[in-house]
């Protein structure tokens, strides 16, 4: 089955290849989270659960090519969920914070 995903904002930078943890993935599992809904969260710029100066950060990175870095709080049990993509936008992983 082919997935089409409409996004309300365009990609601000390319996810590479995709990958995610074992830890994160029994999490996103268990709590029923598609990573996708992330994914979209994190390349369209949606770093709410950041700090000002992290979002900075990233802003900055989008610009000038740096590591962007989201963080998502999962209800109900509130696990955390970090989204890294490298700086030479080669991959993206999706990790668990006690994973890094």
């Amino acid at each position: 089955m082919k997935v089409i995903v409409i996004l309300e904002q365009p990609p601000l930078f390319d996810l590479g290849e995709v990958y995610a943890t074992a830890g994160a993935n029994q999490a996103l599992q268990t709590l029923n989270v598609d990573p996708t809904v992330l994914l979209i969260r994190h390349v369209t710029g949606d770093w709410a659960e950041l700090s000002e100066e992290d979002q900075q950060e990233n802003k900055n990175a989008v610009e000038n090519g740096g590591r962007v870095f989201s963080s998502y709080t999962l209800p109900p049990d509130k696990t955390k969920i970090w989204i890294i993509t490298e700086y030479d936008r080669s991959a993206t992983t999706l990790l668990l914070p006690d994973e890094y």
